[in-house]
C-alpha cells in the first residue's frame, strides 16, 4: 500500500514538474501559486485516471476513424477541465492546451523513465538471486 502512494507522489511530482515547465513554454498557461501547481498535478492524476479512460470508451468510434489522433484531443480537454475546477491555474484555449498536454505527456513519460524504476528492474535481482530459474 505504502508502495502505491510513493508511486503515486512521485507521478504527481513528475506532473507537477511538466506542467511547471510548460508554463514556461506556453504563455497560455499560468499558475498564481505554488499551491495551485500543486493541486493541479494531482487533479490532472486523477482525471486522466479516472474520466479519461470512460471518456476514451465512449468515443472509440471518433479514435477508431481518425486512426487514434482524436486521444489528442482527450488529453487537451483533460487539460482544460482541470484548469476549470481548479482556481490558480488557467489554460487560455484550446489550442494551448492541445499542444501543452502533448508537451507535458512526452515529458513525463521521458522523466517517469529516468526517475521511477521499472518492474523490470526489480524482477532482475530475484532472478540473479535464483540462478536464473523464475519460480
Amino acid at each position: 500500500m505504502l508502495d502505491n502512494l510513493i508511486e503515486f507522489l512521485a507521478h504527481c511530482a513528475i506532473t507537477g514538474l511538466s506542467l511547471w515547465l510548460a508554463s514556461f513554454i506556453f504563455h497560455g498557461i499560468s499558475f498564481t501559486s505554488k499551491k495551485s501547481l500543486f493541486v493541479a498535478a494531482i487533479l490532472l492524476g486523477v482525471v486522466n485516471g479516472i474520466i479519461r479512460p470512460v471518456v476514451i470508451i465512449l468515443t472509440i468510434p471518433l479514435t477508431l476513424i481518425t486512426f487514434g489522433l482524436f486521444l489528442l484531443v482527450i488529453n487537451a480537454l483533460m487539460m482544460l477541465l482541470v484548469s476549470a475546477l481548479v482556481a490558480g491555474f488557467r489554460v487560455s484555449g484550446f489550442w494551448t492546451a492541445f499542444f501543452a498536454s502533448i508537451f507535458v505527456t512526452v515529458l513525463s513519460l521521458l522523466m517517469g523513465e529516468l526517475i521511477l524504476p521499472s518492474e523490470e528492474n526489480f524482477a532482475y535481482p530475484y532472478i540473479m538471486e535464483n540462478k536464473g530459474v523464475m519460480i
